[in-house]
């Protein structure tokens, strides 16, 4: 395990289950300190019982602004700072791009993205004040390549990936580090309890996306991902020297992502002349 001072404060969101409680607790267990949100704070109240005046639970829904904004405040007042934000709220929806309905569409969105953007603009002041801090965000393989029946959701993380990556590159001057974590399937939650779903079904697309749903939900508990590992192997990142921008987990994640890139770079290979004569003609105009 790296070393990571222990008067470090952590602000993690989407605490009461899976990977974001068990970051959580190995960051307590460390003997670090940690603000814990969730919608529900009576879901994370074991945490701060357990850790005394290390642990701060506190309730927070991303897509709430004030919330947002008093959750910051309120971990500042208690810990003089936030060191480490982990991004972790977020959820997955099941549809065939047709089967989409708009509300559930844009919740998705306000929460996997548009609260996610909204928490670390409420902390980045602080940090950029410090010229320090680190903010990992919980993306997924799912930000990386896309399948059937979870096109809103792959959404959702590309668009998190693009604005990690470039939020990388304007806060790297001021001393502030992002990692973006890419799981692939972890039991937690995701594609059980957590997991909402279009109530559409076409039959076009019962042999793609609607295969590839059932699928999905049959993975809940059988999972090959450990979030305690995960949160390990989120801690040794940040304990880094020189952390990732992006860390794969689990060896899904490797596989699939490693083969994606080799299908991307065969494609770009494939029609490299047809890209190249797009510009115009070299010489002088």
């Amino acid at each position: 395990m790296p070393e990571i001072p222990e008067d470090t404060v952590w602000f993690i969101t989407g605490c009461s289950t899976g990977l974001g409680r068990a970051l959580a607790e190995a960051v307590l267990d460390l003997g670090m300190r940690a603000v814990v949100t969730a919608r529900d704070p009576a879901r994370v109240a074991d945490l701060a019982e357990a850790h005394g005046d290390r642990a701060l639970a506190l309730p927070l829904d991303v897509t709430d602004h004030a919330q947002v904004v008093d959750a910051v405040k309120r971990a500042e007042a208690a810990f003089g700072r936030i060191d480490v934000l982990v991004n972790n709220a977020g959820y997955g929806y099941l549809a065939a791009v047709e089967e989409g309905e708009d509300d559930e569409i844009r919740k998705l969105f306000d929460t996997n993205v548009f609260g996610l953007a909204d928490v670390t603009r409420a902390v980045l002041p602080g940090m950029r004040a410090r010229r320090s801090g680190h903010i990992v965000t919980v993306s997924s393989l799912g930000g990386l390549a896309a399948f059937g029946a979870t096109g809103y959701y792959h959404a959702t993380k590309f668009a998190v990936e693009g604005l990690s990556e470039s939020l990388a590159a304007e806060v790297a001057p001021l001393g502030i580090k992002v990692t973006i974590v890419e799981p692939a399937a972890f039991r937690t939650n995701w594609s059980g309890p957590s997991m909402r779903q279009s109530a559409i079904r076409i039959d076009d697309y019962g042999e793609t996306a609607g295969t590839r749903r059932e699928a999905t939900l049959a993975t809940y508990g059988r999972q090959p991902g450990d979030p305690a590992r995960a949160a390990e192997a989120i801690l040794t990142a940040v304990g880094s020297d020189e952390p990732p921008l992006r860390l794969l987990l689990g060896r899904a994640a490797y596989d699939i992502a490693t083969a994606r890139l080799g299908i991307l770079r065969s494609t770009f290979d494939t029609w490299r002349e047809t890209t190249l004569a797009a510009d115009f003609p070299e010489g002088p105009l």
